[in-house]
């Protein structure tokens, strides 16, 4: 009788310290996330504004990128640097649009994009709202309800990159 109390005992200590090593690894996980939340708009600024519409144009050809729309992040939003004459839009997105989740909030991710005239009709929008809504501070999980929420409301249409190949 007094070893099966014993048995018992030893059970649920394991499992107790199963479940506390978790819950500890957790932590030590959310601690180290190296951008937990949102930084202060402005470093997810560039304050030159030349040097993003560079940057932005550096993700096609000269050819493309010399008669495209520029696109650069303000406090709001994306505003139009540069009108475009050929249908493709350059804009540098930032961590919320093109990041894995550790990185959702790192204000040094900047990736240069340059959509042709399909994908500027369509995926842009989604690049546009997700940008208004990660200024406004929402999580990876609240943009997703939104995201969803738009397209059931007919706000976005569901994006399909094979519509915007080229």
């Amino acid at each position: 009788m007094r070893k099966k109390k014993v048995h018992a005992i030893a059970i649920k200590s394991f499992a107790l310290l199963v479940v506390l090593g978790t819950a500890y690894q957790a932590t030590a996980q959310d601690a180290t996330t190296p951008y937990p939340k949102m930084a202060p708009i402005d470093q997810y600024l560039m304050t030159d504004r030349g040097a993003e519409i560079a940057l932005a144009r550096s993700a096609a050809p000269e050819s493309i990128s010399r008669d495209a729309e520029v696109l650069i992040l303000g406090p709001h939003g994306f505003e139009t640097a540069v009108k475009g004459k050929n249908g493709f839009v350059c804009i540098v997105g930032r961590s919320w649009t093109s990041a894995a989740d550790p990185d959702f909030w790192n204000p040094k991710v900047r990736v240069p994009m340059c959509l042709n005239a399909p994908a500027a009709r369509s995926y842009l929008l989604h690049l546009t709202k997700e940008t208004e809504w990660g200024l406004a501070g929402r999580t990876q999980a609240q943009m997703n309800e939104s995201i969803t929420a738009a397209i059931a409301k007919k706000e976005l249409r569901r994006w399909n990159p094979e519509l915007c190949a080229t």
